[in-house]
């Protein structure tokens, strides 16, 4: 069979296929042909693929269970865009918890809350279960037969991996994680300086207004007692002046009568005076 053909056959069973294919599924698709390809043949023809699609918006992968042709993680926001549904959610708990399986199994439930310091959830390895990312492997020799939990092809290809030798070292992870940090440091501190100015200017003008709006309250308020205060006097110099005129006037009229009265009586003594030595040369 020419090269060129058999690149096209394989081409078109991996664009079809439901699932990754092996190279043994792809050899038994040619079973009973009388110009059935070797082995060898299928291998270096996937292998010329992964070349051809090196410039291309897929790639041909080989994960856990075969190759299959994917797109390439670059353009997947894109493609996210043709389905309306959002892509699964997985919480902290549930990827810590497929982790420490990854790394460390065969694995316990118990080990991983001993590890985690905190109980494992049911809901969480029923939803592993149900992936089929985890699976019981056996059952530990302790009292109790807790069950040992390790991953599954399934798995490996969900994430892209061959086999666990291609999940990153923890050294490689913790190398990341300071890296990451550094990064997040430097982005932080301008981040805090760029905010600190930021609320300087905020706080100086806010505090401009504060100052300002203090001012106007403390205006208005001696304003008003300042008012209150003038009123209260007004009232109280003329509640005071009402009755002290008043009394003054009283006092005006008694002292009037009374000078009328004295003037009475010394007008009274002196015709008393004057009648006096009149009566006395007529009594003689």
């Amino acid at each position: 069979m020419e090269q060129q053909q058999l690149k096209n056959i394989i081409e078109a069973v991996l664009m079809s296929a439901e699932k990754p294919l092996k190279v043994n599924d792809i050899e038994n698709l040619f079973a009973g042909d009388n110009d059935m390809p070797a082995r060898d043949e299928i291998r270096k023809t996937l292998k010329l693929l992964v070349e051809d699609y090196d410039n291309r918006g897929f790639e041909l992968k080989e994960v856990a269970s075969g190759f299959r042709l994917q797109v390439r993680q670059d353009y997947s926001q894109w493609i996210g865009r043709l389905w309306e549904e959002k892509p699964a959610r997985y919480t902290r708990a549930l990827l810590e918890t497929i982790a420490l399986i990854a790394y460390r199994q065969p694995i316990t439930r118990g080990e991983i809350e001993e590890v985690r310091g905190v109980s494992v959830s049911s809901n969480i390895v029923k939803t592993l279960m149900e992936r089929e990312w985890i699976k019981v492997l056996g059952h530990k020799d302790v009292p109790g037969k807790p069950a040992l939990y390790g991953t599954t092809k399934e798995f490996l290809d969900y994430f892209n991996l061959k086999s666990l030798e291609d999940l990153p070292s923890l050294a490689e992870i913790k190398d990341l994680d300071q890296i990451h940090q550094e990064l997040d440091l430097d982005i932080d501190n301008t981040g805090v300086a760029e905010s600190e100015d930021e609320a300087g200017s905020t706080d100086d003008e806010s505090g401009s207004q504060e100052v300002d709006e203090a001012t106007d309250v403390n205006t208005v308020a001696a304003t008003a007692d300042n008012d209150a205060s003038f009123e209260e006097d007004s009232h109280a110099v003329s509640s005071d002046a009402d009755p002290g005129s008043e009394e003054d006037d009283e006092d005006t009229d008694l002292n009037t009568v009374a000078v009328e009265a004295d003037d009475a009586e010394l007008d009274e003594e002196e015709d008393f005076a004057e009648s006096e030595p009149r009566a006395q040369s007529a009594a003689s």
